[in-house]
């Protein structure tokens, strides 16, 4: 059974490039997504429940963050005025 995570031990993928509210985002949404798709049944196809909390993880982080396209350095996205 996979683990929950802190921060000091997110995927190298994340824990080397995201700065450090992105990291939370992504470890929280990471430990949720260990006990919400527990059930195989939830899971997208035959996804592991690793695979399954690394996705919804990475989709938490990028709902408040994106690469930047020069730098490749991930920033919170802009709020859109209106």
């Amino acid at each position: 059974m996979p683990r929950e995570k802190s921060t000091e031990d997110l995927p190298e993928g994340a824990e080397n490039v995201l700065p450090t509210h992105a990291r939370e985002i992504y470890r929280e949404a990471h430990n949720h997504a260990l006990e919400e798709y527990r059930d195989p049944e939830k899971r997208w196809g035959r996804e592991s429940l690793e695979e399954t909390a690394h996705k919804v993880a990475w989709a938490a982080v990028k709902k408040a963050y994106e690469k930047d396209e020069k730098s490749g350095r991930w920033r919170m996205k802009e709020k859109k005025a209106g």
